[in-house]
């Protein structure tokens, strides 16, 4: 039986390098760059000085103080992406549908700001401390809820967490529901708002962290001085559909959502295997799913993390499951930008590589000045590059082994790719 076309209706994001679509991708095209000082916290309390903060996003404004209140700043994240991405599909859901429209929205570490200011209130005030929101606040699927709640979307409604894989899976996932007729549509991405203290301390002390302090060369994917990543926070959510709902109420369809793969390294809780056999297999399934050939793909949005152990392992990956014909591929990690997103990250990536086909432009690794003879691929460095772009892979790789590619595809009008 042949499988439902899944397609991509609304796009939202709020991220390091912009907080909608249009500019985070202007931005992100050009190569700015979004990593900066530190201002969520008095940044002596770290060894590290840097993160891809969002900019500019005031949740009072957004939704009112009291109900800002209410959520963690990773919910009030996800809301505002998903109101994007609700509005650019121009998707309504009344009584009639809302039990056809779901939510998936993960993340890697729920709202950890909420948890340590919990702890806080206990340390000071005893039970008497913890406010009677801090509970919710906390939880991973806070997100998934909230925006459920505020847009009634009654289907399937779930939190995915997979590390940094989490924005992938969540998407993969949300096409699979629709697939099997649990839904008509799905709002599915992932958010993350972790730049706290605790885990920035955490990455640091084992070793996942850059110990550089220049924001103009601390996220520097395959570059052969690369040292760490470098922590950010924010959120993309899509909202997919059946394409056959999609055409009946006259969507604008941005791409088409066609192959998903996920698999175990089984390896390490936190490093990747060095062969990239795990990864390797993702991507072989994702081709498979999408019924694309290796050299179909016309640019991959790498994981790329600024880590010595991933940029390799990923670029292994890659030569392992794509052959000869990857050295003509551009690959592009825009990590090099926004930091690593953790749980959030594959959700903006996504929305990057949509872009990427809509706007047939390579977006750079920025920082890349001496690339690392172990990754040895075309990464598009510094500038981005005019370049015909049909089909989009996005590639992530998270703590735990979980690895997840998506593949977005040009939808032509006839619905045949």
């Amino acid at each position: 039986m042949d499988k439902k076309k899944i397609v991509v209706t609304g796009m939202g994001i709020v991220c390091p390098t912009g907080n909608n679509v249009a500019e985070a991708w202007a931005n992100t095209a050009s190569g700015e760059n979004g990593i900066g000082y530190i201002t969520r916290y008095d940044r002596q309390l770290t060894q590290n000085q840097l993160a891809g903060e969002v900019k500019d996003f005031d949740p009072d404004a957004i939704f009112g103080r009291k109900e800002a209140r209410r959520m963690d700043r990773v919910a009030q994240f996800a809301l505002e992406a998903s109101r994007q991405a609700i509005e650019d599909s121009g998707l309504t859901v009344t009584k009639k549908n809302m039990y056809e429209v779901g939510c998936i929205i993960g993340s890697g570490v729920g709202g950890i700001n909420s948890f340590v200011e919990s702890q806080q209130g206990i340390d000071k005030r005893g039970h008497r401390g913890i406010k009677p929101m801090g509970i919710p606040k906390i939880l991973s699927d806070s997100s998934s809820g909230m925006v459920s709640l505020n847009y009634n979307l009654r289907g399937p409604n779930f939190c995915i967490v997979t590390a940094c894989a989490s924005g992938n899976n969540a998407i993969g996932e949300a096409m699979h529901i629709i697939r099997r007729g649990d839904a008509k549509a799905m709002v599915a991405g992932a958010s993350e708002a972790a730049i706290v203290p605790l885990c920035v301390a955490g990455f640091n002390n084992m070793t996942a962290l850059s110990r550089n302090d220049d924001p103009e060369t601390a996220s520097r994917p395959f570059d052969l001085n690369r040292d760490g990543f470098v922590p950010g926070e924010g959120a993309g959510v899509l909202v997919l559909e059946e394409l056959d709902h999609a055409l009946e109420r006259g969507a604008t369809i941005q791409a088409e959502l066609l192959g998903y793969g996920h698999t175990s390294d089984a390896y390490h809780v936190t490093a990747p295997m060095e062969t990239g056999e795990g990864a390797a297999k993702a991507v072989e399934y994702a081709l498979r799913d999408a019924g694309l050939c290796a050299d179909d793909i016309d640019y991959i949005n790498a994981h790329g993390t600024s880590t010595p152990l991933n940029d390799t392992a990923e670029t292994n990956a890659l030569k392992r499951s794509l052959g000869e014909c990857v050295y003509s591929i551009p690959v592009s990690s825009t990590k090099s930008m926004t930091g690593h997103l953790l749980g959030g990250g594959a959700a903006i990536e996504a929305i990057f590589s949509i872009m990427a086909i809509r706007e047939n432009f390579i977006p750079p690794t920025i920082h890349l000045d001496e690339s690392d003879p172990t990754c040895d691929l075309n990464y598009v460095p510094n500038e981005g590059c005019r370049h015909e772009v049909s089909y989009a892979m996005s590639n992530a790789f998270g703590f735990g082994g979980h690895n997840a590619v998506v593949i977005f595809g040009e939808y032509a009008d006839n619905g045949n790719l």
